[in-house]
């Protein structure tokens, strides 16, 4: 009776999901149609931290867009010691556009900022000593690189919706046993926890952004209060996205021409990767740990459990619900190019996600919560 109660509810689960969370599974088609030509301007800004293996590439794939209006590319290094500077101005040189390059140095990190928006912050201060304030800015990151088209249609979608926010989810690198692994579900569960379809909904309140790729009104932002009113958010984007949701729609997509070229050769590498935020998404509370740990025990360990030893109509709803949530992995997995197969792997995929945030927990209690690049950024309570 106990076997079947607890498969009735895994069960329960997936319908809950499959029938009210914006049929957050599916990839969307179509997501950067070109538009009509916009001569609107736009500021790229991007933090960089130790990037020198990546940020060449970024702003090269920036430099080259095939985008109408004025593009300016602000690049802050925020004290690296590999000639990440150096490695951007060689890039910007080999394009023809150093013109179109300012390279800031960031200064000395102050309390109560991360170190991703404090670099940010002084990315927009350096935008607006320009003699014409851009109208859009484009926050991404030194490892992510663009199609030669995907600005063009970015403002366009934005031009056209009106919107305050446009963000893509670029596509991760997917090369090494660790990434085919673990992070296709990693684009599943975001996806799973903020649904597309709701989040580009007026009428939601759900909120979300890629960090990787955000284009957003510089006007609005400045009405929000401008990066300082998130200063000390380690999920920077999403934080970003609720607050600009309040003050005009918003839009996320899904696309495959946008990616990032950053290696995670290692589990131990996307493990860091994860625990850097997770416990932060959790708002730090043990109650909230545990709430998850159970849930996700309920929704992918439960399934292939009772699917394997329980008996009658235990084991009927245990192989349905493991079938049902390999049928909904599908789509990502086409993404990337993967074997079906690794559908039925998704419950060890996601026992591998409950410890990383487990450990994102632990890290925090030590002290050593958001370390990334050798800054810890959110401290023991």
């Amino acid at each position: 009776m106990a076997a079947t109660i607890i498969g009735a509810a895994a069960v329960a689960v997936w319908l809950y999901l499959i029938a009210f969370r914006g049929e957050f599974w599916r990839v969307p088609d179509g997501a950067l149609a070109v538009g009509p030509l916009s001569r609107r301007s736009v500021v790229a800004v991007i933090p960089a931290r130790d990037e020198a293996d990546v940020i060449g590439r970024a702003v090269a794939s920036l430099l080259g867009q095939d985008y109408r209006g004025e593009l300016h590319i602000v690049v802050v290094d925020d004290r690296s010691s590999d000639g990440t500077a150096a490695a951007a101005r060689a890039a910007a040189a080999a394009a023809g556009g150093d013109d179109r390059l300012t390279v800031a140095t960031a200064e000395q990190l102050p309390p109560g900022w991360t170190g991703k928006l404090w670099a940010v912050k002084q990315g927009i201060d350096a935008a607006q000593t320009r003699p014409q304030p851009a109208d859009y800015l484009l926050l991404t990151d030194a490892d992510v690189v663009y199609a030669p088209a995907v600005l063009r249609a970015l403002v366009a979608r934005a031009e056209t919706g009106h919107l305050a926010l446009t963000s893509l989810m670029v596509k991760l690198r997917c090369k090494s046993f660790a990434e085919r692994s673990l992070i296709p579900a990693f684009i599943f569960f975001f996806q799973m926890l903020y649904p597309f379809p709701l989040v580009n909904r007026t009428d939601r309140a759900t909120a979300a952004a890629a960090g990787g790729c955000m284009l957003i009104r510089t006007e609005i932002l400045r009405q929000a209060g401008g990066i300082e009113a998130i200063r000390g958010a380690l999920i920077d984007d999403c934080t970003l996205a609720k607050l600009i949701k309040a003050r005009g729609p918003i839009w996320l997509g899904l696309t495959d021409r946008v990616r990032s070229i950053r290696r995670y050769p290692r589990v131990g590498d996307i493990r860091q990767m994860v625990a850097r935020s997770a416990y932060a998404q959790l708002r730090y509370s043990p109650l909230l740990l545990a709430g998850t740990v159970a849930g996700m025990a309920l929704t992918y360990l439960v399934p292939p459990l009772m699917a394997l030893f329980a008996s009658g109509s235990a084991r009927v709803m245990g192989l349905w619900a493991w079938c049902v949530m390999a049928v909904v992995f599908q789509p990502t997995l086409r993404l990337y190019r993967l074997s079906p197969l690794w559908g039925l792997a998704l419950p060890v995929i996601a026992l591998c996600y409950m410890l990383f945030t487990l450990d994102s927990a632990l890290q925090f209690a030590r002290g050593r919560g958001g370390l990334w690049k050798g800054r810890i950024q959110a401290g023991a309570p």
